[in-house]
């Protein structure tokens, strides 16, 4: 036993340390699933079970499809479900877009827009036009940004829905639809300039010219 000498001279004997028990860690052997037989074959000094299951073999049929992506394109790029290019932009066959650009500065790339029919696009313009009227809440609290990108995404989805409703509108509907589009879309592109700058009057006045035409849009459509 140890002894310790205290600050005033006395000394003391130390306790004994305790033994910890002794604890035999036991080592427990690897087993490594594979994918082609149930037996079990031994390498070196190491048994290798190789057990079949469905998740196993879904699971190596994976690594196997994405680890060679490098080495050739998915297989869906051959039977035609799988696009390589750019979203394609659809055809525009109306005289809608702004005549000194010959486009709509507003408009999205990379946008997929789902062919409903001419129905289902006057159900959308009707949808869309009011959400657009409620984005009013958010002028001039600090959402610039929020405010811009959810005009662009509504505004250019509605673009071509336009179309397809113009194309497929009696004669005598055609030219008042044509020329419903053009004034909405004139509007959307001096409001979306305004919320670009951040110019919070010209946002508000411009924003009330367009939930006018919003509205028209909306008692067109129904």
């Amino acid at each position: 036993m140890a002894r310790l000498a205290n600050f005033n001279g006395v000394s003391k004997t130390l306790p004994p340390i305790p033994k910890l028990p002794n604890f035999r860690r036991t080592r427990k052997r690897a087993t490594i699933l594979g994918f082609h037989s149930k037996k079990t074959e031994v390498f070196g000094e190491h048994p290798l079970q190789l057990q079949t299951t469905r998740r196993i073999a879904l699971g190596l049929a994976s690594i196997a499809l994405f680890g060679n992506s490098g080495i050739r394109t998915s297989l869906a790029e051959d039977n035609g479900f799988w696009l390589t290019t750019p979203l394609p932009v659809p055809p525009v066959y109306n005289k809608i877009a702004n005549e000194e650009t010959g486009t709509r500065s507003f408009l999205k790339k990379g946008v997929y827009i789902a062919n409903i029919g001419p129905k289902g696009s006057e159900y959308r313009l009707r949808k869309y036009a009011f959400d657009l009227m409620a984005l009013g809440d958010l002028i001039g609290k600090d959402a610039w940004n929020y405010v811009r990108k959810y005009l662009r995404l509504k505004s250019t989805i509605m673009y071509y829905d336009f179309d397809k409703v113009i194309s497929a509108a009696p004669v005598n509907d055609k030219q008042p639809l044509t020329d419903l589009a053009v004034r909405f879309f004139d509007s959307v592109e001096k409001l979306e300039d305004a919320v670009k700058k951040h110019d919070l009057p010209q946002t508000e006045s411009y924003y009330q010219d367009t939930t006018a035409i919003l509205q028209e849009v909306m008692d067109r459509m129904a």
